[in-house]
């Protein structure tokens, strides 16, 4: 159930959007062994709102992946998850200096989850620790 955000600061066609969001997606459900309930959103800035580093080739490319989700991956996972994530968006024409991904982990009871119950309480139907 990680909830992604994408950020951009690049012009991209409505397919280019749903080809950023599909490679970010499949390399959480890949690195995660977790299929579904991936919440990803996509959001392009216009370059004089989102700085990029000075050093970039591409500055228009520049692009940063936010994760939150449940704590209880391994560093092994974690360093998959990045791998995965940087391939399949230099697949899609962003070069890999030009990605930044952040992960940020919380604890099952800081998730709201199924009307409202922590996810704590509930049977996630899949393992967090892997």
């Amino acid at each position: 159930m990680p909830f992604v955000s994408i950020e951009v600061r690049n012009k991209y066609t409505e397919d280019q959007e749903l080809a950023l969001i599909s490679a970010v997606q499949s390399a959480i459900s890949e690195a995660f062994q977790k299929p579904d309930d991936i919440n990803v959103r996509l959001f392009a800035h216009e370059p004089h709102r989102f700085a990029a580093p000075k050093n970039l080739t591409q500055p228009e490319l520049y692009t940063n992946v936010t994760i939150d989700c449940i704590m209880g991956r391994t560093l092994e996972t974690k360093r998959k998850l990045y791998r995965l994530i940087v391939n399949h968006l230099e697949s899609l024409g962003i070069p890999k200096d030009h990605i930044k991904i952040l992960l940020r982990e919380n604890k099952k009871e800081d998730w709201g989850i199924r009307g409202g119950q922590a996810a704590c309480d509930v049977d996630l139907g899949y393992a967090v620790e892997v």
